[in-house]
């Protein structure tokens, strides 16, 4: 089971990198959130390795909390390792986060190949689930209590669960008053 990579990045496309790891290339499918977080040639990917019939598939995270979040996604009935990326690709940990903590149907339904019910059996199988993210997102931890403090502060403020995960999804704030500010005027 290879659980990391450590190299070079050979090639990159936003879907998939080819890593050098001494002499031996991988390639490797990522989210658009690792693509946009890899800025040098030399990275380190914690990785999900799948073994199919057919194929054996690396799946690569800047971060353990979207590993995390990717392999609990895949243990869901009906949730594959590409809708699995689909969702690392639309949400960050912190962001699903407040979609799972607000149980926003739409909010998970805005993923490209989730529908209605895929969207509800995701809620109900990660019910809880959002605390565990929250804690693991130990990489950006400020971000992640910033998007739960500016939850937090827009519920008391009389605003819907379901408005408030939408509108924090489009924020890019890191700090609880820079999300709030944001989020409001989406509001």
């Amino acid at each position: 089971m290879i659980v990391g990579l450590k190299g070079f990045i050979v090639y990159k496309e936003p879907s998939f990198v080819h890593v050098d790891v001494q002499g031996i290339v991988y390639e490797v499918f990522i989210s658009l959130q690792s693509f946009s977080a890899l800025q040098k040639d030399e990275i380190k990917l914690y990785t999900a390795h799948i073994i199919r019939e057919d194929a054996q598939l690396l799946f690569g995270f800047v971060n353990m909390a979207e590993k995390k979040m990717f392999s609990r996604l895949i243990k869901i009935n009906g949730v594959g390792p590409k809708v699995a990326m689909a969702i690392c690709s639309t949400y960050t940990p912190s962001q699903f986060a407040v979609i799972l903590n607000n149980k926003d149907l739409n909010g998970v339904k805005k993923v490209p190949g989730i529908g209605p019910k895929s969207a509800g059996r995701i809620l109900v199988e990660l019910a809880g689930f959002d605390e565990e993210l929250l804690q693991s997102s130990a990489s950006t931890p400020s971000a992640s209590l910033a998007f739960t403090q500016a939850t937090e502060a827009l519920e008391s403020l009389g605003f819907k669960k379901d408005k408030i995960s939408k509108a924090l999804s489009q924020c890019q704030g890191d700090d609880t008053s820079m999300l709030v500010k944001e989020a409001l005027k989406l509001l």
